[in-house]
Parts: C-alpha cells; structure tokens; sequence
C-alpha cells in the first residue's frame, strides 16, 4: 500500500525546462535519421504483436508518496524493463533526487539504454543532466518540437532521435509520436503479456487522445495506463467521460498519479474498483500473463 508518512506535494508553477541546465555545448553532428532528422514515421505497416515477455514498471520520480524509502517532489519518471532492456520514460524535475531514487531501489541508471522524453517540461526532463553527467550515454527519443538549442545540448554528449509520428522504437515498445495542438507530448507503449500498456506523462493533449494514438497504431487492446492524467482541475463530468471513454476501449487497469489531481484519482478509483491501482514514487509493478504481479520490493 502507498505510504501515508508523507502527503503529496503540490504543483508548482509550470515552467519549461531552462537549456541552461545543460551548459554550453557544441553543436551536434547531422541526425541519426539523416538530413530529414527524426524517425521515418509514420511506419508503412502495423508492426506485429510481441507478447510473452514479462515487463517491470517502476515509478522513479513522482510527487505522490508510495515507498516510504523515498522522497516525493513534483514531476514523473517510470523506468521500463523488459527484454533485457531498460528504459526511462522521463526523468523528473530534479537529477540529483531521480538519482538517490534509482539507487534507494537498488537500479543502476548505468543499465538505462534509451530516454524517452515525454515534453520539454522542466519536471519530466529536468533530471536528463544528471544522468549524462554520470558520462551515460543513452538513446534520447524527444518530440520534434524540442527547441533546437535543448536538442543540440543533448546530441553534442549522446544520439537524439527527434520524433514526429508513431513508430517502435524497441521490439514491442512505441512512441505515439507527438501530438497536440499547442504544447507537444508524446507517450510510451509497451506491448506484455496481458495487453497494451500505456504510460503518459503529462497528458497535455488529452489522455483519452494518447490511448487512442497507441491503440490504433499497434493493433493492441488497451490493458493498462498510467501515468499523468493532467485532470486536477477538471470536473467530475469530464472525468466521468473520460473513464467512460477508456472502458469503451477496453482499459482494464489505470493507475493515475502526478498531474492527475486528487478528486479526479478518486473518481477513477470509485469507477474502476480493483482494476484501480494507487501510484506513487516506488510502486514497482510486473506484468505478466496473469495481468498486473505487484513486485516482491513494493511496501
């Protein structure tokens, strides 16, 4: 069960992230993709299903309380494990803190292959700095609509894919591409045994719109989202739509937290019953066929 020692910490003012977290860097080499940059996307076919290997969820920064190891601060990271692979799905706002989060639960961010970054919001990417500080060089998946000086820091110490429409990024793992539109953001699929999971981080262009990107471009029935839901300052109505919309699509299980808000939490709480499940920093989750297998280190 979540922890009830700390309360969740509230929103601060909303702020991109500064490019000059990253100093002056030189500018980088021509885009992994070539003179177009990004990713060819769309793809040309619907790429096939890859189900059997379990996947490890574990909330890493997140500004509702969960493990009491851990301290909560205003912003979202969830590292993905699966196939031998690890990836984190944003990094939170603070470097220093998704470090000794990383390390209270005892994962080596030297094991992080690729970043995904959800939008250029300082609490989803802020603590991208710390990890290339450590001299890790991950693959960072970014929208297109990066500014250009974020996208240059970043490529002058690692490889950057700039991301335009849906693709597969790994074997059964997907970007949405970015939509939205004002503020660009995409979101991550990870195909398991149990279905389609879907992780968002701030849900600026609409939850249901990100869950309808993934669902439509993999073939997948929806199982699982998590995430930000961006709600806190929705009516019940609206929510009540919403949820309405994901049981028509067949979501099975969400489990809300950051930018979801606590009135909305408890709506989908109350709608979903036991397909509900509480998120904070520290949840670990396994999926498998059996669906969702809370991991043995939860509290």
């Amino acid at each position: 069960m979540p922890s009830t020692t700390r309360e969740a910490v509230e929103q601060p003012t909303p702020s991109p992230l500064p490019m000059a977290t990253l100093g002056v860097l030189p500018t980088p080499g021509p885009s992994p993709a070539g003179q177009a940059g990004g990713l060819p996307v769309p793809l040309p076919e619907r790429v096939p299903t890859r189900r059997g290997r379990k996947v490890q969820l574990t909330v890493v920064y997140d500004n509702n309380p969960y493990d009491p190891r851990l301290r909560p601060a205003w912003g979202f990271s969830c590292l993905v494990q699966v196939g031998g692979r690890a990836i984190l799905f944003d990094t939170g706002g603070d470097g220093a803190l998704l470090l000794s989060n990383l390390d209270a639960l005892n994962l080596d961010p030297r094991k992080i292959g690729m970043v995904v970054l959800s939008h250029v919001h300082g609490d989803h990417a802020g603590g991208l700095p710390a990890l290339l500080a450590l001299g890790l060089r991950p693959t960072v998946y970014l929208p297109r609509s990066f500014p250009q000086s974020f996208k240059a820091e970043v490529g002058a110490r690692t490889q950057v894919w700039e991301v335009a429409g849906p693709a597969e990024v790994l074997p059964g793992v997907y970007t949405t591409g970015e939509l939205g539109d004002g503020l660009q953001e995409q979101a991550l699929a990870v195909d398991t045994p149990s279905g389609l999971v879907v992780i968002t981080g701030c849900a600026h262009p609409g939850v249901v719109r990100l869950v309808r990107a993934a669902v439509e471009f993999t073939g997948q029935p929806p199982y699982l989202v998590m995430g930000g839901f961006h709600l806190g300052g929705a009516s019940r109505r609206t929510v009540e739509g919403i949820i309405a919309e994901f049981q028509r699509m067949g979501v099975r299980k969400v489990a809300p937290c950051h930018c979801t808000g606590e009135q909305a939490t408890r709506t989908f709480a109350e709608a979903f019953g036991e397909g509900f499940i509480a998120c904070g920093v520290g949840l670990r989750l396994t999926l498998g066929e059996a669906g969702v297998e809370p991991a043995e280190e939860n509290p």
